[in-house]
């Protein structure tokens, strides 16, 4: 397989090759009103009559095909690689993921450099003996739970770093973890009965009073996890029984090499209940003001630095693993370190979506033709098969638009009329647009999410891939039954 990076060079190369063959295009945009919580909101979507190609003085259709290289800080093929790492700003992709993705990986160097998780491992592991297998439901369905409530994602990185050497302790690997982490929350976002990012954002734009429809939401949330969980132990149970059938066996040893033979007797003090103490409370103050205040990955990462901070004063003062100020900051910049490889590729990856014009609906760009040119053929299908085309779509189109409310602002203005005229209920239509964007998410190597997780867990893209397209089918036949049944039975 090849490596991750030449894979999103050559889909570069494609979305390249697009620019001299589509007319580029834009849209107007319009602002729409809707109740969320009680609380109005608005919000700027496309108008989906508004489309019109650039043309040039003959009238004639312009396509603007990509240079080589440009200058003047606009975006040539060869400047896909540093426009996609700077690109975005602090809120999100790519620059503001990758800046948290050094800081948090810096801060959790310095935790795992005391030492305190790998012994608060084996002592877990000691007095959860014969009970093991039950982390794997449990923990998968709390982080469901958590992107179907709050839209989690992104933090499902840092977790990632705790939660990986336990799994490789009790016998399972870096896969595992991704999937009860970070699939774990594209389950529940997909599958959610009030996702403030997507659903309620969704069904605001498409007319749809918010939040309605949960309880076939939540039924549908409840069989999505459950499956997912059975995938995930299916897999874990055979990974147990032999390790070397693992895709990430290899680089698994990453984490087996850190590995001590210390047993249950290893060193627990104070030193180490008081880190525990503080990666709780940070978790703790992470949830609140995710939920209370709506932090995002500014505040998330300044959190998680925190952590660092102070594990790092606690570490010094009971001289944990010998830890000296010194050394505290090496820690810290030897864990940045080992996120630059996965940060590379969220950047290189962001850049595709730069080369096709980026995802402002009012600049012509490729993007925006494809998106109006799918809307007229879903127009032109029959109703059932128009809404199953619709969980198509959105599915595809998440490759280049990874952000669930930006989807739903370029997509839902376009799908919403369409339904009504082929028959289709709005409320189908925004299911259509939450299954296909969110279980996409555990796939498309544009994920900033994805690609972070993986990189933590030090399992490979290509290797994902192999483990991952079953479970990816499993969902979408699941998803396309859901969706086409939801028309029958008339789901508005």
């Amino acid at each position: 397989m090849p490596d991750t990076l030449v894979i999103i060079f050559f889909v570069a190369l494609l979305a390249a090759v697009m620019t001299y063959l589509v007319p580029v295009g834009s849209f107007q945009t319009q602002d729409v009103t809707y109740l969320a919580d009680g609380v109005e909101k608005t919000r700027a979507v496309v108008d989906p009559s508004s489309f019109e190609f650039k043309v040039d003085e003959n009238g004639e259709s312009v396509i603007e095909p990509i240079s080589l290289f440009a200058g003047g800080g606009d975006v040539g093929f060869l400047n896909f690689a540093f426009e996609g790492l700077v690109s975005g700003s602090k809120w999100g992709s790519a620059i503001g993921v990758i800046m948290f993705m050094l800081v948090i990986g810096g801060s959790f160097g310095i935790v795992m450099a005391t030492g305190t998780i790998d012994n608060g491992i084996l002592r877990l592991i000691d007095k959860t003996r014969g009970n093991e297998k039950m982390f794997i439901p449990a923990i998968f369905a709390l982080f469901s739970l958590g992107g179907a409530v709050f839209g989690m994602g992104e933090e499902a990185i840092a977790f990632a770093m705790i939660i990986c050497p336990l799994m490789i302790r009790l016998g399972y690997d870096g896969i595992t973890t991704v999937m009860v982490t970070y699939v774990a929350t594209q389950v529940g976002f997909a599958s959610s009965w009030m996702n403030p990012f997507s659903v309620a954002i969704a069904q605001g734009i498409a007319g749809v009073p918010v939040l309605s429809g949960a309880g076939v939401r939540g039924a549908l949330w409840a069989m999505f996890t459950l499956v997912g969980i059975a995938f995930t132990m299916h897999y874990a149970q055979k990974i147990h029984r032999n390790p070397k059938l693992s895709y990430s066996y290899d680089s698994d040893a990453y984490f087996r090499d850190k590995q001590t033979d210390s047993d249950i007797k290893s060193r627990f003090n104070l030193g180490d209940i008081l880190v525990l103490l503080t990666i709780t409370a940070t978790i703790a103050w992470v949830i609140w003001g995710v939920i209370e205040h709506a932090w995002f990955i500014p505040e998330i990462a300044s959190q998680f630095f925190t952590m660092g901070l102070v594990v790092g004063v606690i570490a010094v003062i009971f001289r944990l693993n010998g830890m000296t100020v010194n050394k505290v900051a090496q820690q810290f910049k030897q864990g940045a370190a080992t996120m630059i490889e996965p940060a590379i590729l969220v950047g290189c990856a962001s850049g595709i979506l730069l080369v096709l014009g980026g995802s402002s609906a009012t600049e012509p760009s490729v993007l925006n033709t494809v998106l109006h040119s799918a809307g007229n053929l879903i127009g032109s299908l029959p109703a059932w098969f128009s809404a199953w085309f619709m969980l198509v779509f959105q599915g595809t189109f998440n490759f280049f638009v990874t952000s669930g409310s930006g989807q739903a602002a370029l997509t839902m203005p376009l799908m919403a009329p369409l339904a009504d005229i082929v028959g289709v209920t709005r409320q189908v239509a925004v299911l259509a647009f939450q299954l296909g964007d969110g279980f996409t998410n555990i796939l498309v190597p544009t994920s900033a999410s994805l690609m972070a997780t993986l990189g933590v867990c030090r399992v490979d893209w290509g290797r994902w891939i192999k483990f991952v397209w079953p479970f990816l089918v499993m969902l979408f036949v699941l998803s396309s039954i859901a969706v086409v049944g939801a028309h029958y039975l008339g789901f508005a």
